[in-house]
């Protein structure tokens, strides 16, 4: 049996990848051009990806293909539909990364709310050294405690979001798509309104396509904190960053693009050296733990395929 790995720099080279090797042959690339799928492919019985796009134009030629392993939750870069038609198993790994994602939103909402990049930048250029003074206080900075954290979407890490902001003395009001018991549900407009911090853990759909648009930016308070570890589509990126030019908004911790990697012509790229913006690559999933979890579920997933069984299966 021969698996293929198409895009091993993504998954980050401290994964381990000999767990694999009871599979059979692995053949394992960097990274794969578009170009070159349908090549690389051919004669595979498993591939393993994470941003590759599976299309139909690119699977037809791979006649020993079985499964195919989404090392992440989202799948849309595999054309699904192509492969129920082919008898083509799909699997995904879901909830592998709720620690991490929750640990970059806090870490960005602590960043921009402590002013950090101010504060460090007045010490690491010496204007600290050069004052004569014990301390520095412009600009003034907000502790947590008594402040509205507003959540979008509140699945597996909206609600470990939830718990770390109510450990830290916020209160927290959650937009979702079905209300629930014991958490105070709002409509996304009084969200906006309410919260002092927001961030983002939604999937992109047609719904939440631009669901923080430049109408609800103006709603929010002037000091307001958004953080998007989501989707970059779902925040209009434009009316971000002219709300951060017009200082409109309080801060932004963004780590997902409407393009990645983060392009020049990207209304964010501009405002990236912004004081109060925090621009991360796309990491919030990625901590060490998160990807050996995504590995360990991966295996699982070929030994349930192998074995006739049903796991993490979306196809």
């Amino acid at each position: 049996m021969k698996l293929t790995l198409l895009d091993y720099k993504t998954f980050g080279y401290d994964l381990d990848l000999d767990v694999l090797k009871a599979f059979g042959e692995v053949e394992v690339y960097d990274m794969t051009e578009d170009s070159m799928v349908e090549e690389r492919i051919k004669d595979s019985d498993i591939v393993l990806l994470n941003k590759v796009k599976l299309t139909a134009g690119n699977l037809k030629s791979a006649k020993n293909l079985k499964l195919i392993c989404e090392f992440a939750t989202g799948y849309d870069n595999i054309d699904t539909e192509y492969c129920k038609k082919r008898n083509i198993a799909v699997c995904n790994v879901v909830g592998y990364s709720t620690n991490s994602v929750a640990q970059l939103t806090i870490t960005l909402a602590l960043n921009l709310m402590g002013r950090m990049k101010e504060y460090t930048h007045y010490v690491s250029d010496g204007s600290y050294t050069k004052s004569g003074l014990h301390n520095y206080l412009d600009p003034v900075y907000h502790q947590m405690e008594g402040k509205v954290w507003g959540i979008v979407g509140c699945g597996n890490i909206g609600m470990k979001v939830k718990l770390i902001a109510e450990a830290l003395g916020c209160k927290v009001i959650v937009n979702k798509r079905t209300p629930v018991d014991g958490m105070e549900c709002v409509d996304i407009d009084t969200l906006v309104e309410k919260s002092d911090i927001i961030s983002i853990h939604t999937p992109l759909t047609d719904a939440t396509k631009n669901l923080i648009n430049k109408d609800r930016i103006l709603k929010m308070k002037k000091d307001t904190i958004l953080i998007n570890v989501a989707r970059g589509l779902v925040a209009d990126e434009g009316a971000l960053a002219d709300a951060v030019k017009n200082d409109k908004i309080g801060g932004i911790g963004i780590d997902v693009f409407s393009k990645e990697p983060l392009s020049e012509d990207n209304p964010l790229y501009e405002v990236r050296n912004y004081p109060n913006v925090i621009l991360t690559p796309h990491i919030a999933w990625a901590s060490s733990e998160a990807r050996n979890l995504c590995l360990e579920e991966t295996v699982k997933n070929i030994k349930a395929f192998l074995n006739g069984e049903s796991y993490n299966r979306v196809v």
